[in-house]
């Protein structure tokens, strides 16, 4: 899993926000357009720092609140 930083030439958007349901976040996800579409990645966003994709600079974190339980 990756949380390298968005590359600085794509524009930045606000971060999009995922549940424990959502787990694992990859991107794109699965309600993205067709233009939008790149290489599926997987990204941590675990420990509290959003992650950034590293093809179209998306961010994604847990929600404020989100309590994870392990499997």
């Amino acid at each position: 899993m990756s949380t390298a930083q968005a590359d600085p030439h794509v524009p930045q958007h606000a971060a999009i926000e995922v549940d424990g349901h959502d787990l694992p976040v990859f991107c794109p996800g699965p309600k993205s357009p067709l233009w939008s579409m790149h290489p599926r990645v997987y990204l941590d966003v675990t420990h509290g720092e959003p992650a950034h994709c590293p093809y179209c600079g998306a961010s994604y974190r847990l929600k404020p609140g989100v309590v994870l339980h392990g499997h």
